[in-house]
């Protein structure tokens, strides 16, 4: 399955929350505060009650579009996860949070994970001092993520730190170097996502 490349609200409203970020179409079509569900009736279409078995697997659906993960990768992370002391569930989501796309979009570097996973991927950033060109690259406590000297002019990236991106308590982020450190792995409270991670454990433990 390739990565999802299509409209973004039309992924937002399916999940009932604009998971890519602030997303003006979106919130036209919940004006109010009313879910306005996929597909060209929205809440108007009949929709039948959602199973357990459902539920649980659009919560995994969610996780992945929100992370950019594809199906592969996600079930890897989980195995990963599951071998690892601690809850399955926290494990999995600090797995997410460590990637490097995703520490790049934390850092504000880029205004979006697939802008971030972009930017790596073009290798316009540095971990440690080396340009790295792969985005499910883990960061580790201590590690150092930079913008690479030639392209700290690029106008994606200037335009995103110009916007104020949100501070993290385990990212410190040098402007003048344009470069952030990852501190440590962040507590699950921290994490501002809208995730039941409970239910993929559910799911894949069936």
């Amino acid at each position: 399955m390739a990565r999802y490349t299509g409209p973004k609200t039309k992924i937002a409203r399916k999940f009932g929350e604009p998971i890519y970020g602030a997303d003006k179409a979106y919130e036209k079509r919940n004006h109010e505060n009313k879910n306005y569900p996929p597909g060209q009736h929205g809440a108007a279409k009949k929709r039948s009650k959602v199973s357990e078995y459902g539920t649980q697997l659009k919560e995994k659906e969610k996780v992945k579009y929100t992370y950019g993960v594809l199906e592969r990768q996600f079930r890897n992370l989980y195995t990963e996860a599951s071998k690892m002391k601690g809850i399955k569930g926290v494990n999995l989501l600090m797995l997410l949070e460590s990637r490097l796309d995703n520490i790049v979009y934390r850092l504000g570097i880029a205004p979006t994970r697939a802008a971030a996973r972009q930017l790596v991927s073009h290798r316009h950033i540095c971990l440690n001092g080396e340009v790295v060109g792969i985005p499910s690259v883990h960061v580790k406590p201590g590690d150092v993520i930079g913008v690479r000297e030639r392209s700290k002019s690029l106008e994606v990236i200037t335009n995103s730190l110009a916007a104020a991106p949100a501070k993290y308590s385990w990212l410190e982020w040098n402007s003048a170097k344009l470069e952030g450190k990852f501190l440590n792995l962040p507590e699950r409270t921290e994490i501002p996502e809208n995730i039941n991670e409970q239910l993929i454990v559910e799911l894949y433990s069936k």
